[in-house]
């Protein structure tokens, strides 16, 4: 291995275990679990997960701070997608988390909570990925 290969290697191992890191609460994966359906506004976010807006908030900003999500204003509300990922290996990574999620009971509430109050069907699986969990016969 070069040195330049060492440094890349390093860099993309250091974001994976941040991503680790931040998903390493229930909240945070319930987030990403709704995020897999397109982009949310923090009021709803914190309404379908029945938490206070300040700790959705900061819930949102350690996935952000991770590069797992992006956000975006407009006006007084604060809209949040999940991120691009810089490589095939974190994008991997967060399609496995959001598809494993929506087979939790707990993430299919959030979802029709969050249906509920935007009035639409926000959750779409776009993973391209294929899953053992999904297979046909599973």
């Amino acid at each position: 291995m070069t040195p330049r290969t060492t440094v890349r290697a390093d860099v993309r191992f250091a974001r994976i275990t941040r991503a680790l890191k931040a998903l390493a609460d229930p909240t945070r994966v319930r987030i990403l679990g709704l995020l897999a359906g397109g982009q949310v506004c923090v009021c709803h976010i914190h309404d379908a997960l029945a938490i206070p807006q300040p700790t959705a908030s900061r819930h949102l900003a350690c996935l952000r701070k991770a590069g797992l999500v992006d956000s975006r204003r407009e006006g007084t509300w604060m809209y949040y997608t999940l991120a691009a990922q810089p490589d095939e290996t974190l994008s991997t990574l967060v399609n496995a988390v959001t598809h494993c999620a929506g087979h939790a009971d707990t993430v299919a509430r959030d979802r029709r909570r969050l249906e509920s109050a935007t009035g639409c069907c926000c959750v779409v699986d776009n993973s391209p990925l294929t899953f053992g969990c999904c297979a046909p016969g599973s």
